[in-house]
């Protein structure tokens, strides 16, 4: 931290800094701009984060992934936010919908919708400061907030379980369905489940090879494309095989009272933790350009205005549908799942339909896994550039990013149970989304007291930390009664 504070206040010292071109990048600027850093700033508070090299001050971020490339604009925007938006997760849906009924489930996924939306564009207008401050990550965001000490202890678990912890998520289901193509579609009994994790880390990080956030937007577009594209395929699927004859939509019975409230809770849960990517948005409008007369902020929220329509043109459907033809028999994992939807009227699975299907999942897993280690990269490049204040050389780069591949490997092959701690974890990390960005538009903007931004903010804030702890006891309820299953991927 020592050598951090010594950089920024070199910054400081000089009336302008100008970012040195970083060895990956080509003459023809194709990976990043020369961006000239002033420093005409008023001296900010050490609790406010000004120690901490948070902002546009900072001429380390020239040299980090996330920020080294300032070259997107709103379709990269777009695909990063569609790749990173959709997850398999969202085969889920029609399983809450399966506890909370219709009404009951409709309204709760607007509301999570609505509410994400919302915190959302506080994201987006919290980015920039008034005094031309970019916040590229939500860590610094939340140290500018809520200062140093408190905003680490706030957002560096959930920041971290939503990356890293979402790649090995990938690894885990990739990997799973990856096993379910072999021993289903192409009859390959030989491999299991620790040597598909393999194949899949492997072509993970020989992808993750690219230098930067905006290098990989055409990595993303694919999976924009995968992600659309398995969600239309399957509710499409579902609506065409037609309804069965003795499909309820009834809840399924409990056995007491505490049995329907964490079935309830696990549903709430279901829903509110499908929307994800709250924790790499910063990242991405970190690439796109910004200035006094074009800020960042106007095509970041058209690129997010153009995403969550696609993204709710995905995931409702994929939940009304889902209801409507398994109704309370909705499988529960993600392999029956994907079976069902490829069995047509009682028949054989469609070989050809379930080996598509997962394809497709595989490819998102593998696109959608760049840009959420890129978060990892990126902060271990920090510490890397805190010390030694200069860029990584290439080879250093490849050595973090096998280094972390292997982690992550050796973390999925020890916890392929983590899918299902999801609803737990997620619960934990819910308030990344739907409660800090409130908290830090008060404490940053600073609307008057009891005014209509104030109170709409603050209850905002306190119902998610609420929701967060209910969500969790309600998963440590469920988890104590029904116990931990790592076979998420076993067919019908």
């Amino acid at each position: 931290m020592a050598d951090m504070e010594e950089v920024v206040v070199q910054a400081n010292c000089r009336p302008e800094e100008t970012r040195a071109t970083h060895p990956f990048r080509s003459s023809s600027n194709q990976y990043g701009q020369v961006i000239p850093i002033t420093t005409s700033l008023p001296p900010r508070r050490e609790e406010d984060g000004a120690d901490w090299g948070c902002g546009e001050l900072n001429p380390q971020d020239a040299w980090l992934p996330i920020t080294e490339s300032r070259n997107g604009n709103t379709i990269s925007a777009t695909f990063h936010l569609i790749c990173s938006g959709i997850g398999i997760q969202a085969l889920l849906l029609p399983l809450a919908f399966a506890t909370l009924g219709w009404a009951w489930g409709i309204i709760c996924l607007s509301l999570a919708f609505t509410w994400q939306l919302y915190t959302t564009w506080l994201l987006v207008h919290l980015h920039e400061s008034e005094s031309g401050i970019r916040y590229s990550r939500y860590l610094h965001l939340a140290v500018r907030a809520f200062g140093l000490k408190l905003g680490k202890f706030l957002t560096i678990f959930p920041v971290m379980y939503q990356s890293g912890g979402t790649c090995v998520q990938l690894i885990i289901i990739g990997g799973g369905i990856m096993e379910l193509f072999f021993k289903n579609v192409c009859d390959v009994k030989s491999l299991n489940c620790t040597e598909c994790f393999l194949v899949f880390m492997c072509m993970a990080i020989v992808v993750a090879q690219f230098p930067n956030l905006n290098s990989i937007a055409w990595v993303s577009f694919i999976g924009a494309i995968t992600a659309v594209g398995y969600c239309t395929l399957i509710w499409a699927l579902s609506i065409g095989k037609g309804r069965p004859s003795d499909i309820s939509y009834n809840p399924p019975e409990v056995d007491s009272n505490m049995d329907r409230f964490g079935g309830i809770m696990n549903s709430i849960g279901i829903i509110f933790i499908t929307f994800r990517g709250h924790n790499v948005m910063l990242e991405i409008q970190g690439t796109l350009p910004s200035s006094s007369k074009h800020p960042s902020h106007k095509q970041m929220w058209r690129g997010v205005t153009i995403s969550y329509a696609l993204i709710a043109m995905c995931l409702l459907p994929l939940a009304i549908a889902g209801f409507w033809v398994y109704g309370n028999k909705i499988p529960s994992s993600y392999g029956k799942i994907l079976s069902s939807v490829s069995n047509f009227h009682g028949h054989k699975p469609s070989t050809f339909v379930l080996g598509l299907i997962c394809i497709i999942i595989v490819i998102n897993c593998l696109s959608t896994f760049q840009i959420y280690s890129m978060v990892v990269f990126d902060n271990l490049e920090f510490k890397y550039t805190s010390r030694k204040s200069k860029p990584c050389a290439q080879w250093l780069r490849m050595v973090f990013r096998f280094l972390f591949g292997g982690v992550a490997f050796f973390a999925a092959v020890a916890l392929p149970f983590l899918p299902r701690l999801a609803p737990l974890i997620g619960g934990m990390t819910l308030p990344l989304a739907y409660a800090y960005p409130c908290f830090m538009w008060i404490a940053i903007k600073k609307p008057q007291p009891r005014s209509g931004k104030w109170c709409i903010n603050m209850g905002l804030g306190c119902l998610g930390l609420v929701l967060s702890v209910v969500l969790v006891v309600a998963a440590i309820w469920n988890l104590t009664d029904k116990g931990l299953n790592a076979n998420f991927f076993k067919p019908e």
